[in-house]
């Protein structure tokens, strides 16, 4: 993944605990392309790799990438780095744009965005409407008005803006009971909300229900594996209970990581034999035949081959 330096033009609080930060190359060159549904990954300046959806719809060639932070207190320390750490020029390592969650051609959208999973959200109806598009309804769900992002935004007639503090959880059941081969369902928040989408679009076409989650989604259910480290042909013992990447270090073996949720990458590793159980955010279909995400990610056969990123199998022969 390429990485840019870039510096923080502007900083702006949108909330009490949200923080927008505009990122421009110090030279003033257009950066990467990207389109709606983009992220990037960015180095905090504690050393955090944290992923952030550009808030605004891309292009070609543009001249910034605009990322909108929300402050975890008892997060694992991210958030906060970036809100107590960054101020106008501050420049941060940031990766070229990666879309996982991309804006596909439909008659008709409905957007759930869920707090801060707005950001997504806001570049793909930004966008439609920009091209004189209608038919993107979109349901904003937040907690309060003090705390929603871009509230302003979003008060046309296909904008429903609901603060739960207000009026309770918001019923969603009326907006996906009938399936609808027209709509393409776009969702982006905390893990109750998709949970809540999932089960009430499972009468839906697969391929018309489209989710982002803050953080990869595990099974709930584990078996215990051996992982066998290529370089050395050391064998680690992985219980139910504990992570790849915790059984790795637990027996000498360094791995790097940051977010430790399955959506930096920093923690993979090449898988060079067995069958993985893949629960990150971050590979790729064919990245995941050669990678796994030490963090998150299982054995499902009772032993797999991993070693460092990057070098191929013939290397530990």
């Amino acid at each position: 993944m390429s990485v840019l330096r870039l510096r923080v033009s502007e900083s702006a609080d949108l909330t009490p605990t949200v923080r927008r930060f505009v990122l421009r190359d110090p030279a003033g060159l257009a950066l990467p392309a990207y389109e709606p549904g983009a992220h990037v990954v960015v180095t905090t300046p504690a050393g955090h790799k944290r992923s952030y959806s550009l808030v605004d719809p891309g292009g070609a060639r543009p001249r910034e990438y605009t990322v909108c932070v929300r402050r975890e207190n008892d997060g694992r320390g991210g958030s906060t780095s970036m809100h107590d750490d960054v101020t106008t020029g501050t420049e941060l390592l940031v990766s070229a744009p990666v879309n996982r969650f991309p804006l596909l051609p439909s008659p008709e959208y409905l957007f759930i965005a869920g707090g801060i999973g707005i950001t997504p959200i806001r570049a793909m109806v930004h966008r439609l409407r920009a091209e004189g598009r209608t038919g993107a309804r979109l349901l904003y769900l937040t907690q309060s008005a003090e705390e929603t992002p871009f509230l302003q935004e979003f008060d046309g007639p296909q904008d429903t803006v609901h603060h739960s503090d207000d009026r309770g959880l918001l019923d969603l059941w009326p907006y996906l009971a009938e399936p609808d081969d027209d709509v393409r369902v776009y969702c982006c928040g905390p893990a109750p909300l998709l949970r809540a989408v999932r089960a009430m679009t499972a009468h839906w076409r697969v391929s018309r229900v489209h989710m982002e989650q803050f953080a990869a989604a595990g099974s709930g259910f584990s078996l215990p594996f051996t992982a066998i480290w290529a370089p050395d042909g050391r064998r680690v013992e992985v219980p139910a209970h504990l992570s790849l990447l915790a059984a790795l270090r637990r027996d000498g073996i360094a791995v790097e990581s940051s977010c430790e949720a399955g959506v930096c990458g920093t923690c993979r590793l090449a898988l060079l034999g067995g069958e993985v159980e893949h629960r990150d955010s971050v590979l790729t279909g064919s990245e995941r035949l050669s990678g796994v995400v030490a963090c998150v990610s299982r054995a499902t056969s009772p032993e797999i081959v991993i070693g460092p990123h990057g070098p191929s199998r013939r290397d530990f022969s």
